[in-house]
Parts: structure tokens; sequence; C-alpha cells
């Protein structure tokens, strides 16, 4: 019997059970659905972490002041103590690491201050900004901020403490409305503060941990004037390097300045680098062990499916055992038989797969979790190949099962 001979018999098994060959194509829908789906997830995830680590500033490293615990020895013993000291990072920090001499990877820094529980006001609309910043012009470039309309603060604005702000997108919405335009030349009361607003940032996009639109920056003067005292110190200090691949070149250069600026060495530094490389890096590893978890949460069903097939393999050839019986009896031959099944195998775990293909396309079409998800084309080829080599090996066992009845037993099988 030939292969056309065989996917006829097999199509008419298929037929001769609409409902339960459905039910068993069902299956394996769902596990190649599921298998599309989840990791289109993790990949939508996966790009949208780095989006948004993007949009906070390329090539970027942020030195922040940290805390140590201090101790005392006495008696020829140490004794341990609570008390702490924290680091004062100073202009003459940021100035000292963008020296070209001793840091020639660095290409801008701006200092920051931070004010707290900072309320802005337009008539009776009232936002409490989440980032209130204090810095200098060059902290927008490193940042990555665009604007959307008006102009950022100059320098000469920062030096003299101009009462001057750049509002991000989600605090001009609240006080302007959908015209986040209408809010340049306007003045804003910043807890009780009067600022004219210069410019507003172009929306970034919510991260869903925080917003980096919900933000305030005015100038590095006005900070410490109105809203945090004049003091030499800073929070911290954005820095730019040269390129993506000197970053950690950059980061070896601010630490040697910093020891020896502040005589601390590497395990006893009261002030901390963070790397965005290594955020991202550390991001991207998690987001790939979040994709391999979902897709091995997907294989599962897609394992259960395949096991529903066989299941309903074995089923067919019991019932089909007098049939069987005959084809052999007229000259069928072992090949034939086995043939038959399998295809009819393969033809219910085929129709399934190209379906869930088509459900886990309709599926990744909608965001999930706030993610929109991000089809991997290999998935679909993959899927695909995946739901034959199921109806080839979990068809395999029964095919066989029915290839080896004598024909004499299957006559008179009842």
């Amino acid at each position: 019997m030939n292969i056309a001979e065989s996917v006829r018999f097999a199509l008419t098994g298929v037929a001769a059970n609409k409902l339960r060959s459905a039910l068993t194509t069902l299956g394996i829908l769902i596990g190649i659905a599921a298998v599309i789906i989840l990791l289109a997830v993790g990949a939508g995830t996966g790009d949208a972490i780095k989006a948004q680590i993007g949009k906070l500033g390329t090539n970027v490293l942020t030195v922040s002041r940290a805390t140590t615990a201090g101790g005392r020895s006495g008696g020829g013993a140490a004794v341990a103590g609570t008390r702490t000291r924290s680091t004062n990072l100073t202009t003459d920090d940021m100035a000292a690491i963008t020296d070209p001499v001793l840091a020639p990877d660095i290409a801008a820094a701006a200092p920051l201050v931070q004010a707290q529980n900072v309320t802005g006001t337009y008539q009776d609309a009232t936002h409490p900004v989440a980032t209130f910043l204090g810095t200098t012009p060059s902290y927008f470039g490193i940042a990555n901020d665009a604007l959307a309309a008006g102009a950022y603060f100059t320098a000469a604005d920062a030096s003299s403490g101009a009462a001057v702000a750049v509002v991000g997108n989600t605090v001009a919405q609240d006080l302007f409305g959908d015209n986040t335009a209408a809010a340049v030349g306007q003045t804003v009361a910043l807890n009780g503060q009067n600022f004219v607003v210069s410019g507003v940032l172009a929306a970034k996009g919510s991260s869903g941990l925080n917003d980096p639109d919900d933000i305030v920056v005015i100038p590095l003067a006005a900070a410490q004037d109105k809203f945090t005292g004049y003091s030499p110190s800073l929070n911290s200090i954005s820095v730019q390097a040269g390129s993506a691949d000197v970053m950690n070149q950059a980061q070896n250069e601010i630490q040697m300045v910093l020891d020896a600026r502040h005589n601390v060495t590497a395990t006893t530094r009261d002030y901390q680098v963070r790397n965005q490389a290594q955020v991202l890096s550390t991001a991207t590893s998690t987001t790939q062990t979040l994709t391999i978890l979902l897709g091995a949460v997907a294989a599962i069903s897609l394992l259960v499916g395949g096991i529903g097939v066989m299941n309903i393999m074995l089923v067919t050839v019991t019932e089909r055992t007098r049939e069987i019986g005959i084809r052999k009896a007229i000259g069928a031959s072992r090949g034939s038989i086995v043939s038959q099944f399998l295809i009819e195998s393969l033809i219910i775990s085929v129709i399934g797969g190209v379906m869930g293909i088509l459900v886990g396309f309709a599926g990744s079409s909608f965001p999930l979790l706030g993610t929109k998800p991000e089809i991997q084309w290999w998935t679909v080829w993959l899927s695909f190949a995946v739901s034959a080599a199921i109806g080839l090996v979990f068809g395999i066992y029964p095919a066989n099962k029915a290839a080896k009845l004598r024909p004499i037993d299957a006559l008179r099988y009842e």
C-alpha cells in the first residue's frame, strides 16, 4: 500500500471519531499556543526592561553616597562600635573625575542634589513630585532627556540660581492637562516657591515600578538656595562614559580618583558606583531566566498533550483490532499498518500545531500584564516541528502495537 492510500485510511480514521480527535487536537493546540505566548511575553518583558534602562541614559554611571559602619579599638582588642560615617560628594570631586588627564574615558558629569516631598501647584491643580532634582544643563544629555516643548535652562541659569524649571510629561499633564506645551512660560509654585517652566520633557513611559516622567529639574544653585540649603555636599554625581566599550575603564578611573581624594581603599570606600551596563546585564540575565522558566511550563503542557495523543491512538488500535486483522489476512504488510496509524497520529498533531500557532499569534497581539508580547519567529517554526515530532514519537508505540498483532488473534478479538 502506498503513502497516498495510508493517508486516506488515516484521514478516514480521524474523521470517524470527530469529537475525540478534536479533543486530542485541543491538547496539542493548548501546548503549542502556550509555548508561543509565554516565550513572547518573556521576550517582550526583556525588550521593555532594556528600553526603560536605555531611556534613563546611555553609558551612564552614578556615583552616590554610601554609609559605612565604623568601629574603634581599645585595650589591645577590637571593640564593635555603632558609629557610622557618610561620604560627602562635592563639586570638587566631580571636577576631579572629569579631568581629561586623570579620567580620559569620562565624557561628561552632572552634580545632583535631591529634595523630598515637593509639591507642584498651578491654579487649582496640585501634583506631588516623585523626583525633584537640582543640577546643571549637562544632566539632560547624560540622562538622554529630549524636549517636547520649550527649552532647557542654561549654564548661566544654573550658576545664578534662576527660578526656572524643566518638568516631566506626567507633571505637565497633571498641572496643565493634555496640552503639555501650554506649560511653557507659566509660573508654578514648588512648595510655595514660584518657578517659570522653561521646558517640558518628552515622555519616556512608565516602567511599572517608577515613572521617569514624574520629575522636575531646576538649576543647582536654585535647589540649594530654596530647598536643600547651600552645602558643598551632593546627593550623587551622574557620569557619562565616552562609549559603551569603555564603561569598565571609566568606572575604574572614577574609583581611582575618589579613592585618592577620600583616602579610602577598595574595602573601605564611602561611596558607590553604579554601572548602567551592569544593571542592563543583570536585567537581561534575569529576563532570560524568566523566559526559560516560562518555556519550561509551556513544554510541560505540550508533553501532556503528546501523552494524550498516545492514549487516544492506543484506544484507536484497540477499537480497530478486527480491522487490522482483516487487512493483515488479505496481505497488508507490517509497514503499511505502521504507516497508517503513524500518519493518523501525525495528522492529529500537525492540525493541533497549526491551530496552536494561529491561537499563539492571536494571543500575542494583546498586552499581557502591561507588557506587549514580542513573538520570536524561531518559536513558530520550532512549534510546528515539535508538533510533528509529537505525532511521530507518541504514535510509534501504538502503530507498532497494531503492526505486531497476529491476524488470527485480531480476527478473534471481540
